[in-house]
């Protein structure tokens, strides 16, 4: 609709008599501000998308090299904290539950202790998986390729929309600055023009 608008006006004031000076400037600067944002907000999304993407895909390599998964087996269950009145806290904690676990880190090492375990009623002896690191101690899932491409993707997407609206934002505060100098200029206008309005041999 900008785009439309700022060719209409650059056309409209090409040869028209009545075209002021901040006129065709409007026009220019509506023309220049569609031409940032459809093409030069979307190479900054694509610039910006593709670093996080490159700096997320090496974060997940790293993670998959210092990350291990191991068997773990449940010694007991812990019992739950009271209620939180969050749903989406709610749905997360029901979905795992806290227990005393026995795992052995990739370095041979036994361990103990409270853990999460991806299981809706564990009971003793239950086993499950548990990311840990090379010294045996917890860790969290290590970031799949797809949600590192998803969160590359999102920060592209916001980054362009970022950069529109500050063009967008940039020539809105351009347009008003010209509009209040053109009442300025009226106003001084006015006031020469004013108290010899309507007189006789003024030019009225």
């Amino acid at each position: 609709m900008l785009a439309v608008r700022a060719i209409a006006g650059l056309w409209r004031w090409r040869h028209n008599p009545l075209r002021r000076a901040t006129d065709l400037a409007e026009a220019w600067v509506a023309l220049a501000a569609v031409l940032l944002i459809v093409v030069v907000a979307p190479l900054i999304g694509v610039a910006t998308g593709a670093a996080a993407q490159g700096a997320l895909l090496h974060s997940v390599q790293e993670q998959r090299k210092d990350r291990r998964e191991v068997p773990a087996t449940v010694v007991r269950k812990v019992a739950q904290p009271p209620l939180d009145p969050d749903p989406e806290t709610s749905s997360a904690r029901d979905a795992h539950s806290r227990v005393v676990a026995d795992w052995t880190g990739p370095d041979g090492t036994h361990h103990h202790g409270k853990v999460l375990a991806n299981l809706k009623t564990p009971h003793p002896g239950d086993r499950f998986p548990l990311w840990v690191d090379a010294g045996g101690q917890v860790v969290g899932r290590p970031l799949d390729t797809a949600t590192a491409t998803t969160h590359a993707a999102l920060a592209g997407f916001g980054t362009a929309a970022v950069a529109a609206g500050l063009v967008e934002g940039t020539r809105r505060l351009i347009v008003w600055r010209m509009v209040r100098r053109r009442y300025e200029r009226w106003d001084r206008a006015w006031d020469k023009a004013g108290p010899d309005w309507g007189r006789t041999g003024a030019g009225s």
